[in-house]
């Protein structure tokens, strides 16, 4: 591993400690068998902290604690994360709207690529990447093995770019 990627995957495990509380709850409810259903329209979604534009709705696990989590993160249109990266291996299911992903250091939304519904991709640790939302809502469903967290390359810069000009 080289130097520089050694130094952000380090950035990015003590970034793990510090997600907000309210990205570790419990989750859905859970019934006396232990069976877990979230129906279309009875999710709960929370706002991104720091981040506008973006929500998300913890399935199952604890983001802040070893172990498998499964999320679901929704991007307002014309929404994309900037830079960043996470200490886990992330594994992405898009299953609404059309995703759109770029890798690299530099935020260059015009030269994403676009995963329709039903796109799966993995995002390896410590690989820096920005996604999000064109012209259309769009939601998608990650796990991976915490803790989790996330590392911005130009923090100075914020979390959000728009995707559009």
């Amino acid at each position: 591993m080289n130097r520089f990627r050694a130094t952000l995957l380090a950035a990015g495990l003590a970034a793990a400690v510090a997600l907000p509380g309210s990205m570790s709850h419990a989750g859905p409810a859970v019934d006396a068998h232990g069976f877990v259903r979230v129906l279309p329209g009875t999710e709960q979604w929370e706002d991104y902290p720091g981040i506008e534009g973006i929500k998300i709705m913890v399935l199952e696990g604890d983001l802040k604690r070893a172990g498998p989590y499964m999320i679901r993160v929704k991007f307002s249109p014309g929404t994309m994360s900037m830079p960043h990266f996470h200490p886990e291996d992330r594994l992405c299911t898009v299953i609404k709207g059309t995703w759109w992903s770029g890798t690299g250091l530099t935020f260059q939304p015009e030269n994403t690529e676009p995963l329709p519904a039903g796109s799966y991709m993995k995002h390896p640790a410590g690989e820096v990447h920005y996604d999000g939302a064109k012209d259309e809502e769009v939601i998608v469903q990650i796990a991976g093995v915490g803790p989790s967290g996330a590392t911005f390359i130009h923090p100075e810069l914020g979390k959000t770019g728009r995707s559009l000009p």
